[in-house]
């Protein structure tokens, strides 16, 4: 069971992929690469289960966090063209 699982994971990170390669908008792109993100922290969470190791459920969190705050980087950096906190924006 745990192995379709794997596969359908897979399948999934490959589409994913796809459409970040494909996206007509810097937001499909960003928004693809999210989900395959997400899909790569399932993939650590179900190989840790399978191989019996507790401590991948920690690396797929610090994953998951990584890729969201990269996330709203990317997204903060493709609005406003910039990082900074610019007083010139309000």
């Amino acid at each position: 069971m745990f192995l379709v699982a794997t596969i359908a994971v897979l399948i999934t990170m490959a589409l994913a992929f796809v459409r970040a390669a494909l996206g007509p908008t810097v937001f499909d792109r960003v928004l693809a690469v999210n989900v395959f993100g997400t899909q790569t922290v399932l993939l650590i969470a179900v190989a840790g289960f399978l191989m019996g190791r507790p401590q991948f459920l920690d690396m797929a969190l610090t994953y998951a966090l990584m890729n969201f705050i990269g996330t709203l980087a990317v997204l903060k950096f493709a609005r406003y063209g910039s990082l900074a906190d610019d007083e010139k924006r309000a």
